[in-house]
């Protein structure tokens, strides 16, 4: 009986160790190495616009989404929050404000581009007036 007992208990410290984990991704940017989470404490996957209309950002939970620059078409993307390699995230606390870095690379490329590197931009989360920006001007609000 005592087996049965320490393979159930190897078993659920297993389970438990391996979704307390973070899931991290390494990236090369053009700075070296980082690591990006797509978890983060508050709820930031969704739609962000730029005055209420293009362009764009989407924010999926599988840390995908859509990022669409200035004048330019929607383009899938992958995503994600810089942390630690320990998976701890990365960020600023301000006065009424939470300042991230959001990591993004597009899928595709255009016409006769390569597919561009990973592309950094501020998420900022304003505690005040409970809205989120992504690179200071795509904006979403939310409930705390």
């Amino acid at each position: 009986m005592t087996l049965k007992n320490a393979i159930s208990a190897l078993l659920l410290l297993i389970t438990m160790t391996t979704f307390a984990q973070n899931s991290l991704t390494e990236i090369e940017t053009d700075k070296g190495i980082r690591y990006i989470t797509n978890a983060i404490d508050y709820q930031i996957t969704g739609k962000y616009s730029f005055k209420g209309g293009d362009p764009i950002a989407v924010l999926n939970n599988d840390g995908t989404g859509i990022y669409q620059l200035h004048d330019q078409p929607q383009r899938a993307m992958k995503w994600g929050i810089e942390c630690t390699k320990n998976g701890e995230l990365k960020f600023i606390k301000g006065f009424d404000n939470v300042k991230y870095a959001l990591f993004y690379k597009f899928d595709t490329s255009l016409d006769g581009e390569t597919v561009e590197n990973w592309n950094k931009v501020d998420f900022t989360i304003h505690l005040n007036s409970l809205k989120m920006f992504i690179n200071g001007e795509r904006e979403k609000n939310f409930n705390p």
